[in-house]
């Protein structure tokens, strides 16, 4: 039998298979229902991991430690692309990009090194809990309603940024369904609060991939092509293949209900976090 990196070949591919079909289904959702890929990619990774433990030596491993960072990096390449995109259509603030991502980077590199203290236990129910609440945040659509008639000042922005930074973090996501909604909620233009926030996402997902890269460093039987805990054999596999395959999910979006769809993903989120409790607490 082939080996590579202590692994057997065959198992490395299934492996990868099993990456590239994570890549389909975060592409296709993001393109459907505009999620950022966070919140499909870390219990995608958590399932996919523990799923290949036995055959690629991660007994010991902080699982859900490698999940965040890897979908932390996978979000950098992704996010850059939107926020250029976003750049040339001229809809990123670049003054609440410097309000805002200033608390964001404090936040950033808190929540990194409370990270390194954590077990993955916690890390999953930090994660279950937050997206109960990000699913409650696509259910009652705050886009709809205004806190005031423009954004606060520099200080409160920083605040914001400080507790968007440091939640994303923590649970491997850019922050786009935190930062939209506030800005929003202050009279922002939905266009360019979601360009904004397309920026946002990289000042979070860049430093934030490097914390757990570094706090990663010397943890035993990672899996092949990591550095700390980013796993970049689903680096390559999933950011091609969710980036060729989200234009689809953009296209079934102008056939469908996005909105009823956007509920049921919700509602399929809770799920998951319930189930992320079932087996922490039981």
């Amino acid at each position: 039998m082939d080996f590579f990196f202590a692994v057997p070949l065959g198992d490395l591919l299934l492996f990868a298979a099993f990456l590239a079909a994570l890549g389909v289904v975060a592409g296709f959702l993001a393109g459907l229902l505009g999620v950022g890929g966070g919140i499909v990619l870390v219990p995608g990774l958590s399932f996919i991991f523990a799923m290949m433990s036995e055959r690629l030596g991660l007994e010991g491993v902080d699982l859900m430690h490698l999940s965040v960072g890897t979908s932390l990096a996978v979000i950098v390449p992704t996010g850059l692309s939107s926020a250029l995109a976003h750049y040339r259509r001229g809809a990123v603030d670049f003054t609440l990009v410097g309000g805002i991502g200033a608390g964001v980077l404090v936040g950033v590199a808190i929540a990194t090194f409370i990270a390194r203290d954590l077990s993955g236990d916690t890390m999953k129910m930090i994660f279950a809990t937050a997206i109960v609440g990000l699913a409650g945040i696509m259910l009652i659509n705050p886009a709809r309603f205004k806190l005031a008639e423009a954004m606060p000042g520099r200080p409160m922005q920083a605040l914001a940024g400080l507790v968007i930074g440091g939640l994303s973090s923590l649970i491997g996501i850019g922050g786009a369904t935190l930062s939209v909604p506030y800005m929003s909620l202050h009279n922002t233009p939905m266009h360019r609060a979601v360009g904004t926030a397309s920026a946002l996402g990289l000042v979070i997902a860049v430093p934030a991939a490097i914390g757990f890269m570094i706090i990663g460093r010397g943890a035993d039987h990672l899996p092949p092509f990591s550095v700390g805990y980013v796993n970049f054999l689903a680096w390559v596999c999933i950011i091609p293949i969710s980036v060729s395959i989200a234009p689809l999910g953009v296209r079934v979006a102008h056939k469908v209900s996005v909105s009823k769809l956007r509920k049921v993903f919700a509602v399929f989120m809770i799920l998951v976090a319930l189930n992320m409790w079932r087996k922490i607490l039981f």
